[in-house]
């Protein structure tokens, strides 16, 4: 396997990396068990979480399938923090976002729901419009200097809030953001305006989430089969999943299948690969909730994108297009209901 530098770290990554959203609901922790070993095997060294995760569930999953492997010091583990923890419990308007008190709580509580003593890439989960830059800035820095995290990054960023992070950074003498993690598929491509080239310039890496759609570029829905068994959005009542489920969504999945069958390939297998490949791209995350889907999943390590390939794909899903509005867009207009 090839591995990738990390932004403008020294850190070496795998070309995928391994998404733990499901733990905790749909995947056991004898599944993850499997699934953690069995990407370590294959040679992944970057794994992924949050702590709102299934509320910490999967944190706690990752931290023993870890623990199991005996590995700890092989693995680059990341997590997140920024959403609320206490749903369930009365009203605190402090309960979320970025400012200092809760990104110093959410890191010790990960730390010791993944039972480590430090987090190799500490992110923040979205934006937050309502805190200055510089105080989250400040507290990730203080976080670093303590030896508690060792690299930090954000997700889902517009490219004008990453460079307003990295000149606070850069004034205030601050440890900066290395890596960004945006969605990133063959059905939205936003990214490719804005984003990437901000973060090719500045020396950031990328780590795009959902680069199967949610399921929609595995194959499962179809015109005829909206509501596939077993599916993540199986009789989901989310309209924006409706949305994704249009007509030039469809016309486009089915391109891009004759296009796989082509390659004598998966559709699944092609949407990884591509995303794998393009520019400024460090490592996708995976999300398998199974151990059959990780194995599929790593197939598109050993499949080759020409660039006749990419001509293809373009002339169906021209670059910087968005096919849907499924996909949460907070950091292009910030939504509140955390």
């Amino acid at each position: 396997m090839e591995y990738r530098i990390l932004g403008r770290t020294g850190i070496r990554v795998s070309p995928l990396t391994l998404g733990t959203m499901t733990y905790g609901s749909t995947t056991s922790q004898d599944e993850a068990d499997k699934i953690v070993a069995t990407s370590i095997d294959a040679g992944i060294n970057l794994i992924d979480t949050a702590n709102v995760y299934n509320t910490g569930i999967s944190e706690q999953f990752v931290g023993k399938a870890i623990a199991k492997t005996g590995l700890r010091e092989h693995i680059v583990l990341a997590t997140k923090c920024h959403g609320n923890m206490f749903k369930d419990q009365p009203l605190n308007p402090n309960r979320w976002g970025n400012s200092r008190r809760q990104i110093i709580q959410q890191c010790e509580a990960s730390l010791t729901r993944l039972n480590t003593d430090y987090i190799d890439l500490y992110q923040i989960h979205r934006p937050d419009p309502h805190c200055p830059i510089d105080e989250t800035m400040r507290a990730l820095d203080d976080l670093v200097r303590s030896g508690k995290v060792r690299y930090i990054g954000c997700s889902t960023f517009a490219a004008w809030q990453l460079v307003e992070s990295l000149w606070v950074s850069e004034k205030l003498s601050l440890n900066r953001f290395v890596t960004e993690q945006p969605p990133y598929n063959l059905l939205d491509r936003r990214i490719e305006r804005e984003l990437i080239p901000a973060c090719q310039h500045y020396g950031l890496g990328i780590l795009p989430w959902s680069p199967l759609a949610g399921g929609f570029l595995t194959g499962k829905y179809t015109r005829q089969n909206t509501s596939p068994k077993d599916a993540r959005y199986t009789n989901s009542q989310n309209p924006r999943v409706n949305e994704l489920m249009s007509e030039r969504c469809f016309d486009a999945i089915e391109k891009l299948q004759e296009l796989a069958r082509q390659k004598d390939t998966s559709l699944t297998t092609l949407s990884l690969a591509w995303c794998m490949n393009q520019p400024g791209i460090t490592s996708p995350i995976i999300g398998p909730r199974t151990l059959e889907q990780l194995i599929d999943n790593l197939s598109a390590l050993n499949l080759s994108i020409t660039d006749a390939d990419r001509e293809a794909i373009d002339s169906i899903i021209p670059p910087g297009t968005f096919l849907s509005h499924y996909y949460d867009t907070r950091s292009y207009e910030y939504r509140s209901g955390q």
